[in-house]
């Protein structure tokens, strides 16, 4: 993909979007080397972080809402069709994580939407089963905007770190060790807030029902 090696070697603010656009569709880029890159040369003062930020956030909101879309509309055969095809297969797509996704949409509800932009394997799917429950667009948005700005915050602060202390030349390796520390951490965090919601949610619905008794 000799485009894609050319968009992640010239970031400014239009290829941060589209590079986010296409990373929350179905297209394999890592955002990792998107945002990171991105916040390191902000560092270095030929970009501004909170716009790096920004544009990161509107490609996520934009990539998620066409996958959205595509299960609203399309629906689940169409959706396994292409998963299953030769083109989803060169996206690193089949049905299987597919169906991981809507299984872990289906299992943890709304917050699924904001949690899912976080893990990896599932961030950029999550939004297909959104789709295809119907959920309410405007949430969809919002959560998205939140799961998909914390994201691309933690990807910042870690390439404006790196600024100081990691040579460009090393920038690339840097980051694929620190993410796996941070994707560590951020399923760790994601599993704990799952469980305390989920027991919000039990005492709620017990005190409810005791109340209609």
């Amino acid at each position: 993909m000799n485009w894609l090696t050319s968009l992640l070697g010239n970031l400014n603010y239009g290829t941060i979007f589209i590079l986010m656009l296409l990373e929350s569709t179905v297209i394999p880029v890592p955002s990792e080397l998107v945002v990171s890159p991105a916040a390191y040369h902000a560092a270095g003062g030929n970009l501004n972080i909170w716009l790096v930020i920004l544009f990161a956030t509107l490609g996520a909101d934009f990539g998620a809402s066409i996958n959205y879309f595509a299960g609203y509309y399309l629906g689940r055969p169409v959706i396994y069709k292409f998963a299953n095809s030769k083109l989803g297969h060169l996206c690193l797509l089949n049905q299987e994580k597919v169906e991981k996704s809507e299984k872990y949409f289906y299992d943890h509800g709304m917050i699924a939407t904001i949690s899912g932009r976080l893990i990896p394997g599932i961030r950029h799917l999550i939004s297909i089963p959104a789709g295809l429950s119907r959920m309410h667009y405007g949430k969809f948005l919002l959560y998205t905007t939140l799961g998909a700005g914390v994201w691309n915050c933690i990807l910042a602060v870690l390439g404006y770190y790196l600024h100081s202390i990691v040579p460009e030349e090393q920038l690339t390796s840097k980051i694929e060790e620190y993410s796996e520390y941070i994707k560590i951490v951020i399923i760790a965090i994601v599993v704990i807030a799952i469980i305390y919601f989920g027991i919000k949610w039990y005492f709620r619905h017990k005190r409810q029902q005791k109340t209609n008794a």
